[in-house]
């Protein structure tokens, strides 16, 4: 291959589009390590502290897209300090610098702030994309800079974001030149919006296919929307709340529905005017995807009708008011389900929800192609998960989050690791994700490292009896990635026998564990590439750095984070971070 010109080798290197499949390549000689690095156009960082922003923009100065991932995964379950760090600025100022034809910026769990937003819009000319997913710390000015500068924008994706609202203007300060717009989700903005402005934008964009409002905008704007739309392949719908209804504003909400043919995923539906359901049914025939999770208000009576209308549903969110028996009603009407998550209505509700084992055991009954299950309950038993897991053999995602985190068994009060034991042992040629819940023992652990041989992230909590479970899990699940422990015996036993391990792993989370500080600074000593950080949310509140002293070695600590880096300790650590 040597002989070979590089134009050919980079013909060769293009059918390449797995990251891990070019991350190989690139290691075969110098050669094939430069064709690649001026052929990349998309790089995904898992870690946002594995590699220095630096390293990533002079290696790919041709880079088009970049996709980043910043807090740890529990962080979404507030057990993460809000200011513990991921932040975007310095890695939108190296790409600023080094990557100049840059079109697509993805972030999950980042911080990024206005001027990073300001610095996007004002650098990269042709930027078309800006996909933002639990972030922080920006507002509806940073909007207003994406809206004013980047005349091409295709896709403005924010998703599940806290955004300091000032204003509805940011919504007008599209360009009436402004008509490439593929993709516009602002359904978490919880401010208002500018109507007008709003269908002015809609009206200009005919390729526009996916359009996710927020619940400011009103049925009234809506319906005009649908009207100047009808092309819409994914639509969220704002508030649903007809304040004078009437027939004549009904029925051209219907007319209006009737007319989007191309619908095939809706969402939204915080509030609603219960008798002017009716009007969507006439596009629930074509629906593959119904997003319910954040519509309280529809439930019942109400929410079995609108799930019987759905006979092509292949992804499924909805809260626990479904039931029992509305899931009933999944499996005998979407034969062709494929995903489902059921998630607490109330999530501080000392564990009352209105689904239990019974509706997980239906949906597997009905629909055999499901593959993918969140799954907030009060209770399961053994007996259910041996029958969902013969049922669905092919789960690639299974995570059960029993609300009384250390209930057994209800009819035989045993653990649940023959449950879970059933679900790896049918799944372990697909299953990739999975977290725990219940009472569970090491057993559980052995089952998972036995059989759960692809298994990439694994969340552990409240669970096991000593460190072998978790040196069960390490040992035998080659392929995992990411490993979050909470509130289990784990402890300096199971961290530290073999920790060669951890090369091959992005991260390990632990917290409340019996993992000790003394445990912690061994495993720094002994890996010197990992970065193995210490949090201690107690020293949040002073004002100078505090470094432990030597009786506090054998305490445990509060939590603790490791991941591979190959930019060592960052610069940017809290005082209450302690880097070992």
């Amino acid at each position: 291959m040597t002989y070979f010109p590089e134009e050919v080798v980079e013909h060769i290197i293009g059918f390449l589009t797995a990251h891990r499949d070019r991350n190989a390549v690139s290691t075969v000689c110098k050669a094939w390590y430069r064709v690649e690095r001026l052929s990349r156009r998309r790089v995904f960082v898992g870690n946002c502290y594995a590699v220095s922003p630096d390293r990533v923009a002079s290696r790919f100065p041709r880079l088009r897209s970049l996709s980043l991932k910043g807090k740890p995964h529990f962080a979404d379950f507030n057990l993460v300090p809000q200011d513990w760090g991921a932040y975007a600025g310095p890695w939108v100022e190296a790409v600023a610098g080094r990557c100049p034809d840059l079109e697509e910026i993805r972030m999950k769990r980042m911080v990024v702030s206005d001027e990073c937003l300001e610095m996007i819009a004002r650098t990269f000319p042709g930027f078309k994309a800006l996909v933002l997913v639990s972030c922080e710390g920006f507002s509806t000015d940073g909007l207003a800079a994406i809206a004013t500068h980047c005349r091409f924008l295709r896709v403005l994706d924010l998703q599940e974001n806290e955004i300091e609202d000032r204003g509805p203007q940011w919504l007008s300060c599209f360009p009436d030149s402004c008509t490439s717009l593929v993709s516009l989700n602002f359904a978490c903005l919880k401010g208002e919006v500018n109507p007008s402005a709003l269908e002015r934008l809609v009206a200009r964009c005919p390729n526009l296919k996916s359009l996710r409002l927020n619940r400011s905008v009103s049925m009234d704007t809506l319906y005009k929307i649908l009207v100047r739309a009808p092309h819409l392949v994914d639509l969220g719908t704002g508030s649903y709340v007809m304040e004078h209804p009437s027939v004549e504003p009904y029925m051209k909400l219907v007319d209006a529905f009737n007319n989007c043919k191309s619908v095939k995923s809706l969402s939204g539906f915080w509030d609603v005017t219960q008798h002017c359901l009716p009007a969507i049914y006439s596009i629930c025939s074509n629906l593959t995807g119904l997003n319910l999770s954040y519509a309280p208000a529809i439930h019942g009576d109400d929410l079995i009708k609108l799930i019987g209308h759905c006979l092509k549903l292949q992804r499924l969110w909805v809260l626990d008011c479904i039931g029992d028996k509305g899931l009933e009603v999944v499996a005998l009407t979407c034969k062709d389900l494929q995903e489902l998550r059921v998630f607490p209505s109330d999530p501080y509700g000392a564990g009352i929800t209105d689904v239990t084992e019974r509706g997980l055991v239906s949906v597997s009954l009905g629909c055999l192609k499901l593959h993918s299950v969140l799954y907030f309950c009060h209770q399961m038993t053994n007996a259910a998960l041996i029958t969902v897991a013969k049922n669905c053999p092919h789960f690639t995602h299974f995570r059960l989050c029993i609300l009384d985190p250390k209930k057994p068994d209800p009819e035989t009060l045993q653990p649940l690791d023959e449950g879970f034991g059933a679900i790896v042992r049918s799944s372990k040629d697909h299953l990739l994700r999975l977290s725990l819940s219940g009472l569970l023992t090491d057993r559980v652990f052995l089952y998972i490292g036995t059989y759960a041989e692809r298994l990439e992230m694994l969340s552990i909590a409240f669970a096991g009896e000593s460190d072998k479970g978790m040196l069960h899990v390490l040992n035998g699940c080659k392929q995992l990635k990411k490993l979050e422990i909470r509130d289990s015996p784990f402890g300096d036993g199971a961290l530290l026998k073999d920790v060669e391990k951890y090369e091959t792993m992005r991260s390990l989370w632990m917290s409340s564990c019996d993992v000790t500080l003394r445990g912690c600074r061994e495993l720094a000593m002994k890996m010197p590439r990992l970065n193995v950080e210490v949090i201690n949310e107690m020293d949040q509140m002073e004002e100078e750095s505090l470094s432990p002293s030597p009786c506090e070695e054998e305490q445990k600590v509060e939590k603790m984070y490791m991941y591979r880096t190959v930019a060592g300790p960052r610069n940017d650590a809290p005082h209450f971070v302690w880097t070992l």
